[in-house]
């Protein structure tokens, strides 16, 4: 995948939401470098560096929640109950829980072309195995496995 088509993953209220607290931190930081007799001795060139790079820190921040609400909807997960543990858990350790243990992007059946979760070994709609299968449990096991890790039977081959 690239770059930029993950960044079209986050919403654009979160773009929006960025721009406000960016120029709202910007405004603020303005006016308290304005009311601080030190700072206002610093030159120009290092007080507009302060108030339009010191806000910028939340861009970001502001983004990869928006990222995590995006992406977990679009693998079919509970976008808002996943954006708000990675709001509320301390120090981006919720973000970093969601990166671990999410869902895998869902694919197109290669015979009805219907979106599937990426963790289903079949099509919902038409049946069609999507990976290789344990005949006899039916779980989904790896190409080039020579028994199911799940009942021990002995694959095919081809599986």
């Amino acid at each position: 995948m690239s770059f930029r088509r993950e960044l079209s993953v986050i919403p654009k209220p979160a773009w929006i939401v960025g721009c406000i607290l960016y120029a709202g931190m910007a405004i603020l930081i303005h006016f308290l470098m304005g009311s601080d007799p030190e700072m206002s001795q610093w030159p120009l060139a290092g007080q507009l560096a302060f108030q339009l790079l010191v806000p910028l820190f939340l861009f970001p921040v502001v983004a990869l929640y928006g990222y995590v609400f995006g992406d977990a909807r679009r693998r079919g997960m509970n976008a808002i109950g996943w954006t708000l543990l990675a709001l509320f858990v301390p120090y981006l350790i919720g973000v970093i829980i969601y990166f671990c243990i999410r869902d895998p992007l869902p694919i197109d059946c290669p015979s009805c072309t219907t979106a599937v979760l990426g963790k289903f070994v079949f099509c919902p709609n038409c049946g069609q195995a999507l990976r290789p299968y344990c005949p006899q449990c039916g779980k989904s096991v790896e190409r080039g496995w020579s028994n199911c890790a799940h009942c021990g039977t002995k694959l095919p081959a081809k599986a």
